[in-house]
């Protein structure tokens, strides 16, 4: 799945930050990378320390179905160096376990936006963690609903067993209460598609060929999640660059022109687009140039 924290205004690896457009170039450096020299494009996200922001809101809607980001109903965090949702702001969102689609203006309200962003507490932390109660909401919810995901995160530069065992606690002593909800374990994209009913939706498929200087682009089969796929070209000096594509016929087709004005085609070592599906999933197509 798709982790990342932006960088610093100083550049400190060590310092925290919220700026996708401070952080642009390594932004997409990684996903170029991971497209041309991995084959993978990702379909789930958990932001850095759960924060997002307008810029963050906007890029993610552009190419993640499913954002395990909400941390509300846990209680406002005041520590001297993460009040007031400097780092991760959720309060006004949704305590609901099912997910909610937010609106264009504001992440944490529901609105019309492609994506889906599900709640998600810490274990183990010192801020927003899990409870027995969050653990009773999600079964509540389940029982009422038909389907619930009771998401937490960890770390894993320690042993996460002890916080595991936690978790597994509060549902052993909570099941009891509901006999009516059954358990499944899962990761955050089988889990995202079983309870929205995706499971039997085609999946996606990208195919991509060149015919001279022009590189077209077209969905085979599924939908494309967002506008278009993400574009990945390395050169034959070891630079990588992402572009936008040309929209031929939307949601179907696209088109990319290597010329003096992008990049010459005799500069290019290897091509890709990458995308998730709409409903769940992704397609990665790649072409090698020599």
């Amino acid at each position: 799945n798709w982790h990342f924290h932006p960088l610093s205004l100083m550049r400190n690896p060590l310092h925290a930050a919220t700026s996708y457009v401070n952080s642009f170039d390594v932004l997409t450096q990684i996903l170029c990378r991971r497209v041309l020299d991995e084959g993978w494009f990702p379909v789930v996200n958990r932001p850095g320390f759960h924060a997002e922001r307008p810029d963050s809101h906007a890029f993610l809607e552009q190419w993640l179905p499913f954002d395990y980001a909400n941390q509300s109903g846990a209680g406002v965090v005041n520590q001297p160096d993460l009040s007031f949702g400097r780092f991760g702001d959720w309060e006004r969102a949704s305590n609901s376990w099912r997910g909610y689609q937010p609106h264009h203006d504001d992440y944490q309200q529901e609105g019309l936006c492609r994506r889906r962003i599900f709640r998600c507490l810490n274990v183990g932390t010192r801020f927003r963690a899990l409870t027995e109660h969050h653990v009773h909401e999600a079964f509540s919810e389940a029982n009422s609903t038909g389907a619930a995901i009771l998401a937490f995160a960890d770390h894993d530069y320690r042993d996460m067993r002890p916080d595991i065992e936690v978790v597994r606690g509060f549902l052993r002593r909570i099941r009891a209460e509901y006999p009516g909800v059954q358990i499944r374990y899962a990761g955050a994209e089988a889990a995202a598609i079983a309870l929205l009913g995706f499971e039997s939706k085609p999946q996606l498929r990208l195919s991509l060929r060149t015919e001279s200087n022009c590189l077209i682009i077209e969905r085979s089969s599924g939908d494309v999640f967002g506008p278009q796929p993400f574009l990945a070209i390395k050169t034959k000096d070891g630079r990588y660059f992402h572009d936008n594509l040309d929209v031929i016929e939307p949601g179907r087709k696209w088109r990319y022109i290597l010329d003096t004005q992008t990049i010459p085609v005799e500069n290019v070592l290897k091509l890709g687009v990458g995308a998730a599906g709409k409903y769940g999933g992704y397609s990665v197509a790649t072409r090698a140039m020599v």
